[in-house]
């Protein structure tokens, strides 16, 4: 007997449609269970083989929670915003409403005859204007909070300004940007537009210039995922690092949170690690060192560079520091002499991705013409710039003990730097040595204690020398958005005075306008500039 699988596919696809046999219904007796994809983009004509490859199997996982007597959760939706679906509207010349809508149709019928157990009456269309609207109503509950680090919660921004009013922002165990200290009168005493501008600062979603990976042909900025050899992954376009003014969320102050949560969640251990690692908490010490032949241009009286250090105890072994080429020192502590050469080499790493400068072990740099004062011992070091520091990380600057890091040992032998051996027995001849254990030498006050006495003593003395604090840093970054594209929710603010403020909740959803040009810009200007009319009344 011949099985006719087309007539019994439609037989009982008509069937589960007919009966809304995967429909959820309330059942109190039963134990919950949530099954959830992660929602396809609608950004091609028809599903690729990696869609139905994930859904299988979470719909036999689904099947299987139901057999055995679970109400089960499993609905689908459409990541339906964004860089993808846009691209593929542009490239076919149309709108991306029209394209979105195409082939979510499209994709609909393709997983209905996969025989996929979704419950469509939960069906979610994130460009649906009932289902970003508390998108945005999340977005305003961040702009409007502060994180406290005693309360280990979010705070009501009110509730901080109150603070300001009283005893300014002294002794506050915060969240913040910067670390700019004022008394509540000179709090009092700031314009409106000031006060906006300070508390931006703390803020969980805020505005800041950021380092960003620029695309100029697709318009927007990119995630290091999506960069490759310093081109965009969708169409080999030109990728260049530029400071931007984006919204952000401060995701880094639930560092520690995020952290003592692992605990409470059941994973294995090799993803608790990853988890570990991606969050990347460091103790150390932060330590001052100052500047001397610097510009003018600084405003502070006795410049310094604060660099970030799990190694406290190697301070007798720097022999020069290191600023990231986007450190905003770097275009105070070039002299005259060296400008030409310093602003050729940052053209020349300009497109490259954090991640490609992280891989890549070739050596790069320049001296900037300035010095650094090391503040245990008084010696001079030379400052340089290379693109081997990072400036989301720690301070955007290091200090360099070659004897003892691998990519600092490079750099020094490249550019006949001198190296210093801290530990008794260290052959540094070929490469660094693992400096984890063993007696220190060549350290001053330090000499003759073990690496791990060494380290406590140089913190010691540090803070009690005014020379730095005691401070425990975190890899994780902030959580940057971007804007310069048309197809996505629009972000619920005004400007007023140059500032944003959030719209009032009852006016939500701010849906996305009608432009005649959705294109994005080269420059970055969002396409919504274009839209003339489209005015909140505060």
């Amino acid at each position: 007997m011949e099985y006719n699988f087309n007539a019994i596919e439609q037989k009982w696809q008509a069937y589960w449609k007919e009966h809304h046999t995967y429909q959820v219904k309330e059942d109190e007796s039963k134990p919950k269970y949530y099954v959830l994809d992660m929602f396809p983009y609608p950004s091609g004509a028809g599903l690729h083989v990696g869609h139905p490859l994930g859904y299988i199997a979470s719909d036999i996982f689904a099947r299987y929670k139901r057999l055995k007597g679970f109400n089960v959760l499993h609905p689908m939706g459409y990541d339906a915003y964004g860089l993808p679906a846009e691209q593929y509207a542009i490239q076919t010349g149309q709108h991306p409403a029209i394209t979105t809508d195409k082939n979510i149709k499209r994709y609909r019928e393709q997983l209905d005859k996969i025989g996929f157990s979704f419950d469509w009456k939960r069906e979610v269309r994130t460009c649906d204007p009932e289902y970003y609207k508390w998108t945005q109503w999340a977005f305003i509950q961040m702009f409007e909070s502060y994180y406290c680090y005693d309360a280990r919660q979010a705070r009501p921004i009110s509730e901080l300004i109150a603070i300001f009013e009283q005893q300014g922002n002294k002794d506050l165990n915060i969240a913040q940007t910067g670390e700019r200290s004022f008394t509540a009168e000179e709090w009092k005493t700031q314009s409106e537009k000031g006060q906006q501008e300070i508390l931006m600062n703390y803020r969980i979603a805020y505005l800041a210039d950021t380092m960003v990976n620029w695309c100029p042909t697709l318009g927007t900025v990119l995630a290091n995922d999506e960069v490759s050899e310093g081109v965009s992954v969708r169409g080999g376009y030109p990728v260049e690092q530029r400071k931007m003014r984006q919204w952000s969320l401060r995701v880094s102050a639930y560092a520690q949170r995020l952290l003592d949560g692992l605990d409470a969640v059941d994973w294995t251990d090799s993803l608790k690690e990853t988890q570990k690692n991606w969050i990347g908490r460091s103790e150390g010490a932060e330590l001052n060192f100052k500047i001397t032949n610097y510009e003018l241009r600084i405003t502070n009286e006795n410049p310094e560079l604060t660099v970030f250090t799990t190694r406290a105890d190697t301070i007798f072994g720097v022999t020069f520091m290191v600023l990231a080429p986007e450190s905003e020192y770097v275009s105070q502590v070039v002299t005259a002499e060296q400008k030409a050469e310093v602003d050729t080499y940052l053209g020349s790493v300009k497109r490259r991705t954090e991640r490609e400068r992280i891989a890549d072990r070739k050596v790069t740099g320049v001296f900037s013409g300035s010095y650094a004062i090391n503040p245990v011992n008084g010696k001079e070091i030379p400052i340089w710039i290379s693109d081997y520091v990072l400036a989301g990380y720690g301070t955007g600057a290091i200090m360099a003990v070659p004897a003892h890091d691998s990519r600092d040992y490079a750099f020094a032998k490249h550019f006949n730097l001198p190296i210093i051996p801290l530990i008794e027995g260290a052959d540094v001849s070929e490469e660094s040595f693992d400096a984890k254990e063993g007696i220190l030498i060549n350290s001053g006050f330090l000499s003759g204690l073990t690496v791990k006495e060494a380290i406590a003593k140089a913190k010691t003395y540090i803070t009690e020398n005014g020379l730095g604090q005691v401070k425990v840093n975190y890899r994780l970054r902030d959580a940057i958005f971007s804007r310069q594209r048309y197809w996505g929710e629009p972000f619920p603010v005004y400007y007023k005075g140059g500032m944003p403020y959030t719209v009032d909740i009852k006016d939500l959803p701010i849906e996305l306008p009608e432009v005649d040009k959705f294109l994005p810009t080269e420059t970055g200007e969002p396409p919504l500039g274009r839209a003339k009319d489209w005015v909140y009344k505060a």
